[in-house]
């Protein structure tokens, strides 16, 4: 969408960065229902190709690791559909922490 490009008519990549945090936190919190998460870290970030105005992202999340209180998945970004491009033009691994309401870690069950 427009409101998501740069002065150059590129996708600025602090939306991407959002909608990958976002995708991994929706994984955790099916995976774990009635856990609370917060991201801790966010893997290398290398945006490998160009995404322009009008352009659909697909896309992928899988768990990686789970720990004692966190969880990471991997998440890989490509442009259109499976057909469209194969290759990826993002990808990075998203560590979440599980969380009580005071903000302190829990173990996951």
């Amino acid at each position: 969408m427009p409101e998501h490009l740069n002065q150059y008519g590129f996708l600025f990549g602090g939306y991407l960065l959002q909608w990958v945090d976002e995708y991994a936190w929706i994984a955790a919190t099916l995976e774990f229902p009635g856990c609370n998460f917060v991201t801790i870290a966010m893997d290398k970030v290398e945006f490998r190709k160009s995404v322009r105005q009008g352009t659909i992202l697909r896309f992928e999340v899988e768990r990686v690791r789970k720990g004692t209180t966190s969880v990471e998945y991997g998440v890989t970004v490509f442009r259109g559909g499976a057909e469209i491009d194969k290759e990826a033009i993002f990808s990075t691994g998203v560590t979440l922490v599980r969380v009580d309401e005071e903000g302190r870690k829990q173990r996951l069950p």
